[in-house]
Order: C-alpha cells, then sequence, then structure tokens
C-alpha cells in the first residue's frame, strides 16, 4: 500500500474545487462539501508541517554540535601548542637539542628568517602594499527604494516571493 502524497491531495483538490464552483448546485452546498473535502489536505498538510519542524530541530542541534566540536578542537590544539612550547623550553634549559625514541624524533630546529616590522611607519614605500578595492556592488536597499518610488532602474525589478510560515 502507497501512501499518498500531498502533492497528489493537492492536485485532487484544486480538480474538486474546479468541478464544483463550474457546477450550478446551491452556494452553500458548494462551500460545505470543499471544507469536508480539505480535512485530508489539511491532515497531510500537517503532517508534512511536523516534519519541517523535526528537521529544523535536527539541523539546530547539529549545528549547536559542530560549535561545541569546533570549540573543543580548539582548546585541544590551544593545549597541544603550549605543551609543545614547554617541552621545547624545558629541552633548551636542559641544553638538549634531539631525543630519540621507537616512535619519534625530538629535535629543537631553527625556523626560517622572517621578517619583523615594528614600526610600520618607518617603512619606505616601495614595501609597502595596498589592498585593491573591491569591485563596485549594487546597492539594493537603495535600489528598492527607488523602485518603491515608481523610479526606472536599469537592470533591476522589484520582485515579490512567497514562502511558508509555521507559527
Amino acid at each position: 500500500m502507497t501512501a499518498i502524497t500531498l502533492y497528489e491531495i493537492s492536485a485532487e483538490f484544486r480538480a474538486m474545487v474546479k468541478h464544483l464552483t463550474n457546477c450550478q448546485d446551491d452556494a452553500q452546498a458548494v462551500a460545505d462539501t470543499i471544507e469536508a473535502e480539505s480535512y485530508p489536505l489539511q491532515i497531510k498538510a500537517q503532517n508534512v508541517a511536523y516534519a519541517i519542524r523535526n528537521l529544523e530541530v535536527s539541523a539546530a542541534a547539529i549545528k549547536e554540535a559542530e560549535q561545541q566540536m569546533a570549540e573543543r578542537r580548539k582548546r585541544i590544539e590551544k593545549r597541544a601548542d603550549h605543551i609543545r612550547e614547554y617541552l621545547k623550553t624545558c629541552m633548551e634549559v636542559a641544553g638538549v637539542s634531539n631525543i630519540e625514541c621507537p616512535h619519534f624524533l625530538l629535535s629543537i630546529q631553527k625556523n626560517p628568517p622572517s621578517v619583523d616590522v615594528f614600526e610600520p611607519s618607518l617603512v619606505p614605500a616601495e614595501f609597502m602594499k595596498t589592498p585593491e578595492p573591491p569591485p563596485p556592488a549594487p546597492d539594493k536597499a537603495a535600489i528598492k527604494a527607488a523602485l518603491k518610488d515608481g523610479r526606472d532602474v536599469p537592470g533591476a525589478l522589484l520582485a515579490q516571493g512567497t514562502r511558508l510560515a509555521i507559527k
């Protein structure tokens, strides 16, 4: 047994309403029939809305878990960095540059040279880089205001969509 889909119920309901409105029957009888026949559509729509809410709650729980895991990962990485620095400092204090064991080799190595700019205002202009300005982008708020005022804005129009609100 296959369940009838909301789409199928909607199509049947629409066809029934179209048929009833084209009939010469009593208007009250047509209204009563439409109201009585809308029950399966209402029940199926409610069930679909429950499924939507369930998915939204699941997505929110996953998002929260992602944030908690990211925070935990950052704490663990920070702790590993502190312990790495602690080990390096202890080896330097002891004057030991290498420690070998069966699983890994610990060695203190020099980093590649890096530049420390301690006073940026003294650096000559030839060594300064200027960030590229962002490309111009349409100001949608200004375009919306102009269109609402009745002005013509080439390349833009005021569009109104719909959404399903579940309260």
